[in-house]
Order: structure tokens, then C-alpha cells, then sequence
């Protein structure tokens, strides 16, 4: 019987402990980047206006697990350095009808102590695609994680017509890159405590 008990409060302090070492992060810093080319230059646009949040499973300062991550980024945020080139994206995304880009994980998977797969749902334009994305994971403690990575995409993932310029003199190449930077910060240390859900 002492046995059993033993064994019974071994459980209980375990998952006790998994469950304290949960805790919730917010995106404090972002950078978002999309690369792409045209039949005249290659283009890049670029956003640092990114919020949400994620439920990390830390110990030791090393992360565990990713319970979950979700970001939105304001479609109008991402800019070049051209005003009527963001016209043009903008008309391809939609912003009038959707505000929003959006990100929500479905799942990760570690692979190493920098290297994890996440799965998850991008809704852009109104349209959702699931994504395999291998990620680079940064730390300097328990406090701060740094996930980049990058993801390979076309318009038409997202039923967009491939956006054109000049009456169709330019023309956007069919697929394009989105490049992401992203620190998530314990919610309790961070400044930047908006998080969008």
C-alpha cells in the first residue's frame, strides 16, 4: 500500500511540476519578411508590427515544448520602399476585406536543442494553408526565445491573383518567400504586453 502511495505522489508532484514549468510568453519583437521577384527586379517588403503569444514548456532555461503560438500581423504594416508597389500587394491581399495575416500553430516537434518542425495554419487573404516550417531556436534564458525561419509559398496557396503593375508591364513572379524574426518574451517581463488572439 505504502508503495502504491509512493508511486501515486511521484505522479502528482511530476505533472505538478510540468505544469508550473508552462508558462505564457508574448511576441516582443518581430521582424516579417517577403521576398519575391518580377519579369523587372527582384522585391522585398517588410513588417516589425507583429503581435501575440505562446505557451512554452521550460526547464533549466531549455525549452520543452511549444503548447501553442498564434501571431497576427497587420496586412498594411508590410511595406517596401515603394508606395505604389504596397498599392499593388495590397490589392492582391485584399486589406479592404482582410486587415489581418495570421498565424496559428498545430504543431512542433523537437528535433534538436536549436532545431524544431512546427506545423501550422496561415490565413492570408481569408484563405488558410497548413505549412511545415523548420525553425532556428535561440535562447540566453529562460526568459527570452528567438524562433526564425522561413516558409516558400506562391499566390495562388491563397487563391490570389499574381499582382501586376504598369497595365501588366510588370509582373510578380509566381512564387515568393516569407522570412520571419520573432522574440517571445515571459509575459510577466514584458514590456509589450499586447497579445492578439
Amino acid at each position: 500500500m505504502k508503495t502504491i502511495k509512493s508511486i501515486l505522489l511521484a505522479v502528482v508532484i511530476t505533472l505538478s511540476l510540468q505544469v508550473n514549468a508552462q508558462k505564457r510568453y508574448s511576441l516582443s519583437k518581430s521582424t516579417f519578411e517577403v521576398a519575391g521577384t518580377s519579369n523587372i527586379h527582384d522585391w522585398t517588403m517588410r513588417s516589425t508590427e507583429g503581435n501575440g503569444g505562446a505557451n512554452l514548456v521550460v526547464t533549466d532555461s531549455r525549452l520543452i515544448d511549444i503548447k501553442n503560438l498564434t501571431i497576427t500581423l497587420l496586412a498594411e504594416s508590410i511595406k517596401s520602399s515603394k508606395t505604389s508597389m504596397d498599392n499593388v500587394a495590397y490589392e492582391a491581399l485584399d486589406t479592404k476585406n482582410y486587415k489581418n495575416i495570421r498565424y496559428v500553430l498545430k504543431s512542433a516537434d523537437k528535433v534538436n536543442e536549436s532545431t524544431w518542425v512546427l506545423i501550422g495554419t496561415y490565413t492570408i487573404a481569408g484563405v488558410s494553408k497548413d505549412y511545415k516550417t523548420q525553425v532556428r531556436v535561440t535562447s540566453n534564458d529562460s526568459d527570452t526565445f528567438i524562433l526564425q525561419g522561413s516558409n516558400r509559398m506562391t499566390f495562388a496557396d491563397f487563391e490570389m491573383t499574381t499582382p501586376s503593375a504598369a497595365l501588366g508591364v510588370v509582373k510578380a513572379g509566381k512564387e515568393l518567400t516569407v522570412l520571419f524574426n520573432i522574440t517571445l518574451t515571459d509575459f510577466s517581463k514584458n514590456e509589450n504586453t499586447l497579445v492578439v488572439k
